[in-house]
């Protein structure tokens, strides 16, 4: 591949296939496991609701969309047996929102596949200079967050 290290969106391009790349395996091989009813934007449902769960109303706020969408998706992911609503543990006319063992099942699978293809990565251009890429990855994202990691990631699509 030609360098063009002279700007532009190029760098940002790059990111985003890979990250689309990663996902993109990624749900390919869920589906293989029987995951096949799960989206991209549900792990990041799910990223909130470790290990402790979350309302929806914490679940909205941490995904960026409105009460009625965080509904409409704790439903689908109720529905297809992820999360179940419980009643919260402190406040008895609310819920919480916790994942079942579907749920988990699901994460631990995710986690098998990105370490799957961190490791074809790592063969691809060794021990050594895959830790300077997530060095400098991590750099740029304390930089971009003035010396903080974001306290949330949530889908851009």
């Amino acid at each position: 591949m030609k360098d063009q290290s002279s700007g532009g969106y190029e760098f940002a391009v790059l990111l985003a296939f890979a990250f689309r790349g990663m996902v993109g395996e990624l749900h390919r091989r869920l589906a293989a496991q029987g995951f096949d009813d799960v989206r991209p934007a549900h792990g990041f449902a799910f990223a909130r609701l470790t290990p402790s769960g979350a309302t929806g109303n914490e679940l909205a706020a941490h995904l960026g969309v409105s009460k009625q969408a965080a509904g409409q998706m704790i439903d689908y992911l109720e529905q297809h047996d992820y999360v179940i609503r419980k009643p919260h543990p402190s406040d008895g006319r609310g819920k919480i929102v916790l994942l079942t063992e579907r749920g988990w099942d699901c994460i631990r699978a995710t986690e098998e596949v990105f370490s799957d293809i961190e490791r074809r990565w790592t063969d691809l251009v060794g021990p050594e200079r895959m830790a300077q890429v997530r060095s400098d990855l991590r750099r740029f994202v304390y930089a971009l967050g003035d010396g903080e990691v974001p306290s949330r990631l949530r889908p851009v699509w």
